[in-house]
């Protein structure tokens, strides 16, 4: 599961970066920009890299940094990416065709395209399409890398999802939070003069943002995290998503002010709080239960996104004009196995949908019929029927305990891991650019 969650998210992230077409920079003849490990890094992989960073931080409204920084944190990037790639290689792991082009699907459809309309916008934005799968296939190969080095052997006790549902149980209120961070790693076995020299560098920049700088600027210039170049946004998070020192820090911030420097056991950090949102309280006992049913339409050659949507608005009007009811249209029209049912979901639990889908039900009314909802499954026409709260069973509890924390400690120890590599590979940067 967390495997096709990452998939997921490797979909939005090059759907994110497919813009309007740019001019294509002319080519120059190629060299040795770095060697990690036995594999080189050229100067054309940084020039193609760097200009996707732009392009990411361009349709973010994000200042650019200075060229020689993006550069920086790109190569950083791609070094990482190197070692990670050679030990999936070496260990095994592989990733099949079929695998890429179904990550590819689901990347052309958070765009709205077909595969051919996809394609055409690459070609338009001098992306290679052969060179554009691999890089689909290496991110895939790295997040199946992570499950196995990382995920698979975080380990949560019965002690800690004890401590965790007691702690629920004293602070129930159900908050979500918006966040970005800096990321200054520390070296592994760093010396204090050297997590002093670190420290000094994160006290500069939070001065930085405090006489106003960007945020999403000094991140990407910055920040030694994974995310540097999306701004160091880490995306809505609930508090138990969040590691723990983010979570505590959070608590008492309001919008738009940041942390002091932070101290982990992987450097420092400064956390910056977008945007919060909820706060209902609903006990760690009970849970809200939403009966829904739907109505699937799947894209496809024949029917495309935008012909999908036009026949959900049509199937909608009916619904709502009364001439037709919504479980006999879902028997006649839907592509998903609930047709048979007239499109009833049954009763749901939060988290037992796809999230697009999941958002766009809870906006509804016991009655209400939404507009079309585009997921990774294709389109949607959902109803909600009624809603319960419901007492959550002592099994339920533990695992959604066990599941938040095992993921929060992943996150963590990915970041260690990540470390761990780096500070491992042998990395020779070249100024050759000839």
């Amino acid at each position: 599961m967390e495997t096709i969650k990452r998939i997921a998210a490797i979909a939005a992230l090059w759907g994110s970066l497919v813009l309007p077409a740019t001019a294509v920079e002319p080519e120059f003849v190629d060299g040795i920009a770095a060697v990690v490990n036995s594999e080189i890094i050229t100067h054309k992989e940084l020039r193609e890299r760097v200009a996707m960073a732009v392009r990411q931080l361009s349709r973010q409204g994000t200042q650019l940094p200075p060229q020689d920084i993006i550069e920086r944190q790109v190569m950083e990037r791609l070094i990482l990416e190197k070692a990670q790639l050679q030990m999936a290689r070496e260990s095994g792991l592989n990733v099949d065709d079929e695998t890429v082009a179904r990550a590819i699907e689901r990347i052309a459809a958070s765009n709205r395209l077909d595969m051919q309309a996809f394609r055409d916008v690459l070609v338009r934005d001098g992306i290679d399409w052969s060179e554009f799968r691999e890089n689909i296939r290496n991110e895939i190969l790295m997040a199946r890398l992570r499950e196995r080095e990382v995920d698979s052997k975080v380990v949560v006790t019965d002690a800690e999802v004890d401590n965790f549902i007691e702690a629920s149980r004293e602070n129930p209120a159900s908050q979500e939070y918006s966040a970005a961070h800096i990321l200054f790693r520390a070296p592994e076995a760093a010396s204090p003069q050297q997590l002093a020299e670190l420290r000094e560098r994160a006290e500069s920049v939070l001065a930085r943002l405090h006489q106003g700088e960007d945020f999403a600027k000094l991140a990407a210039s910055f920040s030694d995290a994974q995310d540097a170049l999306s701004g160091g946004e880490l995306g809505w998070r609930t508090a138990e998503r969040l590691p723990t020192l983010f979570a505590d820090a959070l608590a008492g911030m309001q919008p738009g002010q940041v942390s002091s420097v932070l101290r982990s056991p992987g450097g420092f950090h400064i956390v910056k709080l977008l945007a919060r949102r909820g706060g209902e309280i609903a006990g760690p006992d009970k849970v809200t239960q939403t009966h829904a049913r739907h109505i699937l339409i799947k894209t496809s050659e024949l029917i495309d996104d935008a012909e999908a949507r036009r026949r959900l608005r049509a199937l909608r009007e009916r619904v709502v004009r009364g001439g037709a009811g919504f479980d006999e249209l879902a028997r006649v029209h839907s592509s998903d196995l609930s047709a048979a049912k007239g499109g009833d979901l049954g009763w749901l639990y939060p988290g037992d949908t796809v999230p697009p889908f999941e958002r766009a039900m809870d906006e509804l009314q016991p009655g209400e019929v939404s507009e079309p909802v585009q997921s990774p499954f294709g389109w949607h026409l959902i109803q909600v029927l009624e809603r319960r709260v419901e007492d959550v069973s002592e099994e339920r509890r533990r695992n959604a305990a066990r599941n938040a924390l095992k993921s929060r400690k992943a996150d963590e120890a990915f970041e260690d891991w990540l470390r761990q590599l780096r500070d491992r590979s042998f990395v020779d940067l070249r100024n050759d650019r000839s």
